[in-house]
């Protein structure tokens, strides 16, 4: 995980119907006015390398979870990443984001009312973001590419039982997708200021040297029940898996998860994490 110390981290809220209903955020985007009432509300930061405080901690472990030492909630987060390379024009603004690899991604999240930013609930310190280590090459991203045939799946095992975590959602359920998603992006980093829960992730880009690369979250997705009203203790294991759905179907993956057979197979990322007490 090493290798993406000097890309910067961020990603995008409410880009799945209901998650920050879910999640008991829909109220910090009260104030929030967005073009599209069903669409993203905003993009937060995680990781900006040589940033002083917490969003300078690089946070991404393909391995662990390391819970934070005050008493609070966290909550797995599953998602898609997407690892993109970034250009600027001569101002600074954003006017390409080429995807170029997408894999599984835990947007791990404390949960505690009053926090100022969004960022703010999302990295307190190493380990606290999981990326698989098996990303999978992406040949276009636009319909058609090879990211639609795949979904989405999360687990957690605790004292040996499986439990699904999020539900099992196809890809191009996110709200925004393909160039939808990369020319609001673009937009979004590039007018987006320091109001409400968001902050203005274009003058973060400029402090940090303007990042040729950067790691992208796009939004988390359901809750099963579990999911909803559990969250991560010490010793539990964290499974994130990203499939291709012309390969496998729900049950088989179950199955490979509970039996712990997910890893090293074609047409699949998984991130596997152990939960620590930090």
């Amino acid at each position: 995980m090493a290798h993406y110390k000097e890309y910067v981290g961020f990603g995008v809220a409410g880009n799945f119907a209901l998650h920050l209903e879910q999640a008991g955020e829909s109220a910090d985007f009260k104030d929030v006015v967005t073009d599209d009432p069903n669409g993203p509300k905003g993009v937060f930061p995680f990781y900006m390398p040589g940033r002083k405080g917490q969003l300078g901690i690089y946070p991404l472990s393909s391995d662990t979870i390391i819970l934070p030492q005050e008493e609070c909630n966290v909550q797995m987060e599953p998602e898609v990443a997407l690892i993109c390379d970034l250009e600027y024009d001569s101002e600074g603004k954003i006017i390409r984001i080429t995807p170029k690899f997408f894999g599984a991604y835990n947007d791990c999240s404390l949960r505690k009312e009053g926090a100022a930013k969004i960022s703010h609930k999302k990295n307190w310190g190493e380990a606290s973001k999981g990326l698989s280590s098996t990303l999978i090459p992406i040949d276009t991203f636009d319909k058609g590419g090879v990211m639609d045939s795949y979904r989405i799946a999360s687990f957690l095992r605790r004292e040996g039982i499986l439990m699904r975590y999020g539900e099992d959602v196809e890809l191009t359920g996110y709200s925004y997708f393909h160039t939808k998603l990369i020319d609001w992006l673009k937009n979004q980093i590039n007018i987006q200021v320091d109001f409400g829960p968001l902050e203005a992730i274009g003058s973060y880009l400029k402090d940090a040297g303007y990042p040729a690369r950067a790691v992208i979250s796009i939004g988390a997705t359901r809750y099963t029940h579990f999911g909803e009203t559990n969250f991560l203790q010490e010793g539990d294991e964290i499974i994130v898996v990203v499939y291709d759905n012309d390969k496998y179907c729900m049950n088989p993956i179950l199955s490979l998860a509970n039996k712990g057979e997910l890893a090293e197979k074609e047409g699949i990322s998984v991130l596997i994490q152990k939960v620590a007490r930090g």
